[in-house]
């Protein structure tokens, strides 16, 4: 199949980037001129595991296969970033119902308020019903998140992990 000579923004938190989100990533790739995966941050928010740069550098180092695909930040709306990318559609990974339901009333209200059309991509295959949220308590506690996660945030999950290892051991609150 040719890939339509469009843009597509995948956005989301990516924190970390995983295999579910790879897939979407690469099925996007397959029918999109070109994919611009964002990184949202709220910079009134904590930034959470990773850093928004550190992010954006897995995720390159995760697609480099795809010459089309390219990482970036953004901070505000979606629907704003997607435009300033000059896309044409929001592309988003559906692992559930639940999920479903969600994105049903984002992609409407996106819709409604002026902003692109939402494609909705099926997770399928052995990493499709992944949380970013599990992988980040397994990984920074030395769990094998090895199979779900490509191989530069594998390497950088053990690195978070090293650093955890000042975890209290009666309390489990990070010092």
């Amino acid at each position: 199949m040719d890939a339509i000579a469009t843009t597509a923004f995948v956005p989301g938190s990516f924190d970390p980037f995983h295999n579910g989100h790879l897939a979407v990533v690469e099925a996007a790739a397959s029918i999109f001129g070109r994919v611009i995966v964002g990184v949202g941050h709220n910079p009134e928010k904590p930034s959470g595991l990773f850093t928004p740069g550190e992010r954006v550098d897995m995720i390159t180092a995760s697609v480099g296969h795809l010459p089309t695909v390219r990482a970036s930040t953004f901070t505000g709306l979606v629907t704003t970033a997607a435009a300033a990318v000059e896309a044409s559609c929001l592309v988003k990974g559906i692992r559930s119902g639940s999920d479903l339901d969600t994105e049903m009333v984002q992609a409407n209200t996106n819709s409604r308020t002026g902003g692109p059309q939402t494609v909705f991509i099926p997770a399928v295959g052995p990493a499709a019903l992944v949380a970013s949220r599990y992988l980040r308590e397994i990984g920074t506690h030395g769990g094998d998140i090895s199979s779900l996660v490509p191989e530069p945030v594998w390497n950088a999950m053990q690195v978070k992990a090293e650093q955890m290892k000042s975890v209290h051991a009666t309390t489990g609150v990070l010092e």
